[in-house]
């Protein structure tokens, strides 16, 4: 392993492509609106007939540096460029209002370094022994699994379990439009002869991420913020790193919930900071008053993710979190098939993503202590301005991966779904991976039904082995302590009816 990736970092190409995608992400991070996951989704109709490996190169540089400089807008005008840099704002603004904002970025960039290089490090360690266990998956195997993440994410990306569902349940009534894979007849496309192949999965992630987003910043007139001004000062390494034991376990946070299908870094990131104000007996101010340590437990915690998110992906085809899902249909558009032998199969790929992401974080330090300070009028670029060029890219996107006006069409469906859902309080992270893993759960289930019937105790062949049985249990555990009476059950706020 460890030569296939070294190989990569002497590749002049490979890094000039992950060069490339972590600028796009420094840029497009740090402007309040443009998210992490509306770039990648971008990004998979602008590489869909690039090679593999460069692809993977820019949207792991993207990815990375996009996930850290969310913190850039959040220190600099108290607007987080992503949901997972809400709890830097705590923080980081009040640090650049005392005139501390270089100071602020720079404890950012370090402790992002710090939390990426864990989580990809940690991914690596585990790949394997996660692989060696999933061989041993039967088809219910794989439906549980992922009907385990999808009752997971709507758990956890939604206020409401039950809207988190019914988000998810979108996602997979989506997946199940095109030809019936087992009768060879059409389903659900309604006469439509484009719907025959089923649902195309650029237009509809370019939809959901990209041009919802437009149609939100349009509809809340989101005012533009004010960018503090940043003096530079001298701030020694040594009393940056005097937080890192402590940060080595935010990291340790960030990489286990970015682990659990749909959490990802806000989840962390808050966690992280709830631990933060109980381990530390003297911090340097009052958390939510301008502590530096709550600024570094924020930025170790949601970038160590990125490797905890990308652990079930590689390994057993569900994604950690809304990007991961997005990178999940590059790798079907380019052919690539993540789960048990990915790593034996797709080996090489394998370290290009590895290896991408560690070159990731070598130029997020470097971009966040050189640039990030000395972009703060780009951050404020009108969105009267920016939101007209999103809207032309995610039409240019979503009609170049197959040249179809149709998938133009498509696209702004799904942005208007993808905006009266967000006007509900509906997450559109369950709805990329019910249309993601729909399929999946499809033909695994019909496979098992089919496997069974033949026997003369189908639901024992079906259900009676210990990896099902323990993903049974799991499946049934979160759908049931996600139930509003059970709920209330074990908060004492009230008691179940008989």
């Amino acid at each position: 392993m460890l030569e296939g990736v070294l190989a990569l970092f002497v590749d002049p190409r490979f890094i000039l492509y992950v060069l490339i995608g972590s600028v796009a992400g420094l840029f497009v991070g740090a402007i309040p609106g443009l998210s992490v996951s509306m770039a990648t989704a971008l990004l998979v109709s602008i590489t869909y007939t690039w090679q593999t490996s460069d692809a993977l190169a820019t949207i792991m540089g993207v990815y990375v540096v996009g996930v850290f400089s969310g913190a850039i807008s959040a220190i600099l005008i108290n607007i987080p460029g992503a949901p997972s840099s809400v709890v830097t704002t705590l923080d980081g603004y009040p640090m650049a209002r005392r005139g501390e904002a270089w100071k602020a970025l720079k404890y950012a960039t370090v402790y992002s370094f710090v939390g990426s290089v864990f989580g990809l490090v940690v991914m690596a360690a585990l790949a394997k022994p996660i692989t060696n266990l999933a061989l041993k998956f039967q088809p219910m195997d794989y439906f549980l699994l992922a009907f385990f993440g999808l009752c997971t994410v709507g758990g956890l990306t939604s206020k409401s379990f039950s809207k988190g569902l019914f988000s998810a349940l979108i996602g997979i009534f989506f997946s199940l439009i095109g030809m019936d894979s087992v009768m060879g007849t059409p389903r659900l496309t309604f006469g439509i002869q484009n719907l025959k192949a089923g649902i195309p999965t650029v237009p509809a992630l370019v939809g959901l991420f990209g041009f919802a987003e437009v149609l939100s910043t349009v509809y809340q007139g989101i005012q533009d913020g004010s960018v503090m001004d940043i003096q530079q000062e001298n701030v020694p390494m040594r009393t940056i790193l005097k937080e890192f034991p402590r940060s080595l376990y935010y990291c340790l946070i960030g990489t286990l919930v970015g682990a659990l299908p749909g959490a990802g870094g806000p989840v962390a990131s808050f966690l992280a900071y709830g631990q933060a104000k109980k381990i530390t007996k003297h911090p340097s101010r009052p958390f939510g008053d301008g502590a530096y340590e709550g600024l570094v437990a924020s930025e170790s915690a949601n970038n160590a993710c990125i490797g905890g998110a990308m652990i079930p992906m590689l390994t057993l085809a569900v994604p950690g979190d809304a990007v991961t899902a997005i990178i999940l249909s590059v790798f079907y558009i380019h052919g690539l098939q993540p789960g048990p032998t990915f790593l034996k199969m797709g080996a090489g790929h394998f370290y290009e993503i590895l290896a991408g992401g560690l070159i990731g974080c070598v130029f997020l330090l470097v971009l966040g202590l050189l640039v990030a300070p000395r972009i703060s009028k780009v951050i404020n670029i009108p969105k009267r301005i920016m939101m007209p060029i999103v809207a032309v890219l995610c039409v240019i996107g979503a009609y170049a991966c197959n040249r179809r006006i149709f998938d133009v069409g498509l696209m702004i469906f799904f942005g208007v779904l993808g905006f009266v859902l967000r006007r509900r309080q509906f997450s559109t992270a369950p709805v990329t991976l019910g249309l993601v893993l729909g399929g999946m759960m499809d033909s695994n289930f019909r496979r098992a039904v089919s496997l069974a019937s033949t026997s003369e105790t189908p639901l024992k062949t079906m259900f009676w082995r210990p990896i099902t049985m323990v993903l049974l249990v799991l499946t049934l555990i979160t759908l049931l302590g996600n139930m509003p009476m059970i709920k209330q059950w074990r908060s004492g706020e009230g008691k179940v009816k008989n």
